[in-house]
């Protein structure tokens, strides 16, 4: 069985359903975006928001991927750094709980959290504080982190610290794991495309990308941004939202229909579309198998609130995978 491990930012999502848009508006969180927010922000907003329904979940991008390969049976790791705190314990807990074996480094900065408020209409509006997520350094990583793994999958979003996200990949190919990288946001790769490019030529064996990071990194639409990323690595995929995916290795192309769904919210559905994929390939699956795993995962999950899948969910997935 393949063993897993991913490195990223370690956030607590604290997901609030709220009664109605009222409270965005008093705490200036303009409706369905992303605020980066200080400490006392957060607890303001954590103070406004109680008596509303809430649940917690370790999150962040490759947390998110890496849980979702948890639960489809592999074993996994997971690398962030965590405050000494109660939102600390939250995320090693879960992690813990998840079979996802926690390599932790702790900070005596608050742990990072994401406040997701979901309106009656399902929109969510994040206030997202960093804190200790982005303290994890290159001096943190040991060469023992990474051994007995056969994979590394890293969020783009560590691409904003060159030296740390370069000492992980280096440290992934002095050990043989194959590596993917799911780049983080347009924004992003607008701001460290060069960087990004030396790495992907470099290091990286599999990308992900959507359709607006695609076209930021490369300046082309998806068709043609996909022979681009190819071209620098072994494997590229480009999610296209309702049209599917595309994927490319060497001279093979393959497109992927999207799953009929109705659609909820789309938030974590290209984590866990990368768990999917990641899955097939640890199997030996083709690739067009591995894209079609990733895309039902996907359709499950936009279907519904929250950025995991829910049991009921998972139980009705597994069944299928175990067929194939």
């Amino acid at each position: 069985m393949a063993r897993i491990l991913g490195i990223g930012n370690a956030l607590v999502d604290i997901i609030v359903f709220i009664e109605d848009d009222r409270l965005l508006e008093l705490l200036e969180l303009p409706k369905g975006s992303m605020q980066l927010v200080d400490i006392q922000k957060s607890g303001m907003i954590r103070d406004a928001c109680e008596g509303f329904a809430t649940s917690f979940a370790s999150g962040g991008s490759a947390a998110n991927t890496i849980y979702g390969l948890a639960r489809l049976g592999l074993e996994t790791s997971f690398i962030g750094k965590i405050g000494n705190d109660d939102y600390g314990s939250i995320f090693r807990s879960d992690l813990e709980r998840s079979n996802i074996r926690p390599l932790l480094f702790i900070s005596d900065t608050h742990s990072g959290r994401a406040v997701a408020l979901i309106s009656p209409d399902t929109e969510r509006t994040f206030a997202t504080h960093l804190g200790a997520a982005v303290e994890l350094q290159a001096a943190d990583l040991l060469p023992e982190h990474f051994g007995k793994h056969d994979f590394l999958h890293v969020e783009g979003y560590l691409v904003q610290n060159h030296s740390l996200l370069e000492r992980a990949l280096q440290l992934a190919r002095e050990h043989g794991l194959t590596i993917s990288l799911d780049m983080a946001s347009y924004n992003i790769v607008e701001e460290n495309l060069g960087f990004l490019q030396y790495i992907i030529n470099e290091y990286i064996d599999i990308v992900f990308a959507n359709e607006e990071e695609a076209r930021a990194f490369t300046g082309k639409e998806p068709g043609e941004a996909l022979n681009v990323m190819a071209g620098m690595c072994r494997i590229a995929v480009v999610k296209v939202g309702k049209s599917g995916s595309l994927i490319k290795s060497g001279a093979e192309i393959f497109r992927i229909e999207a799953f009929d769904t109705s659609v909820v919210d789309t938030n974590g559905a290209g984590d866990i579309y990368a768990a999917g994929f990641l899955y097939g390939l640890s199997r030996g699956w083709p690739l067009d198998k591995c894209g079609k795993t990733g895309a039902m995962l996907a359709a499950k999950l936009i279907a519904m609130s929250g950025a995991r899948l829910d049991e009921k969910s998972w139980n009705e997935i597994l069944p299928l995978l175990k067929l194939q």
